[in-house]
This record gives C-alpha cells, sequence and structure tokens, in this order.
C-alpha cells in the first residue's frame, strides 16, 4: 500500500473512531464516516473489504493500543496514585471534549455485544489488552492481589466514564479516585 492508501485508510479509521466514541456503532453510519474522513467511498472498501464491522473492529484495535499505552506509561509511585492518575487523566479527556467522548469501548459494546459476534470480539480483545495494561502495572507495584482488582478497576473506569458523561461532570471520577484507594 502506497503513502496515500495508508494516509485514506487512517482517515477512515480516525472518522471511525471519533464517531463510535461519540456516537456508538449505531450511530456512525458508513456515510458519516466517509464524509468526515473525506475519503473517497470506494477506498472505503478497498481497505475494509469486510466493511463496517472490519472498520469498527481496526478503529477499536487502534483506541485500545493507544490507551494501553497511556495505562503502561503513566507515571505512579504506587497502585493508589496509579489510579487516582488514571481517573485524573480521563477526566481531563471528556471534560475536553465537552463531554461528548468518553470509552470508545463502551457505546460499541452496549449496541452490539449481543448481536454481533465480529464487533463484539473486537470489544473484548481491546478490554482484555487493557486488563493485561492494568494487571502489569498493578503487579509492578506489588499489589497482592492485581487479577482480582484489575477487573475492579477496569469496571469502575468504565462506570465511572458513563456516569460523568452522563452528569457531565467529573464529579463520578473524582469518587471513584478517593474511593478507589480503600480498594487498592
Amino acid at each position: 500500500m502506497g503513502k496515500k492508501g495508508a494516509e485514506t485508510r487512517c482517515k477512515l479509521i480516525r472518522a471511525t473512531r471519533s464517531l463510535i466514541e461519540s456516537h456508538g456503532y449505531f450511530g456512525a453510519g458508513l456515510n458519516q464516516i466517509v464524509q468526515e474522513s473525506g475519503a473517497p467511498r470506494g477506498s472505503l472498501y478497498f481497505h475494509f473489504p469486510g466493511g463496517k464491522d472490519e472498520l469498527v473492529a481496526a478503529a477499536l484495535a487502534e483506541s485500545g493500543t493507544d490507551i494501553a499505552r497511556i495505562i503502561r506509561t503513566v507515571e505512579a509511585t504506587d497502585a493508589r496514585d496509579f489510579a487516582r492518575r488514571m481517573m485524573n487523566l480521563l477526566g481531563d479527556q471528556l471534560e475536553a471534549s465537552d463531554w461528548t467522548i468518553g470509552c470508545p469501548v463502551a457505546a460499541v459494546a452496549l449496541d452490539t455485544a449481543s448481536t454481533n459476534d465480529a464487533v463484539q470480539q473486537a470489544c473484548s480483545a481491546t478490554y482484555r489488552l487493557w486488563e493485561d495494561a492494568i494487571r502489569e502495572r498493578l503487579i509492578a507495584f506489588g499489589h497482592p492481589e492485581p487479577e482480582r482488582i484489575t477487573t475492579v478497576a477496569l469496571a469502575l473506569i468504565e462506570g465511572g466514564l458513563v456516569l460523568a458523561r452522563t452528569h457531565r461532570s467529573r464529579q463520578p471520577l473524582q469518587h471513584l479516585a478517593d474511593t478507589i484507594d480503600v480498594l487498592i
């Protein structure tokens, strides 16, 4: 694939990421993706012969990798500091988007998990990637129960993002940051 083809593919993925994060799977139509990306319609099926599901899976994979990198590299002194910093960082991103962009996976998972195996598997793979990254950090901090706390931490983060976005307030994330100390 040439430079122009790679750029077009990236534009399609970026547009899809933006639309699924703010509107979910069903709110990200192919026409909207093409329009937002500025890519020719024919290039969508050239780069993603599996159509929307393949494109959404690629967008989830890219988002997942980006967030896993953040999880792995956010500076922290211990597990509690790590949890607080992650909540603050996610709150910053949510607030900066004017409460429109939360988790790239949650809306898609809720829209499709029970009806679309291909997208459900992409959501599951992304969540597993994040769980692996959280677990690695907890192990590095010497946490005695990294497996159990990983699941709890991810569930709290996802729930906190949904509540913060719904209330258009950082308060749910702040409450979680304050309470997660008890769990970690």
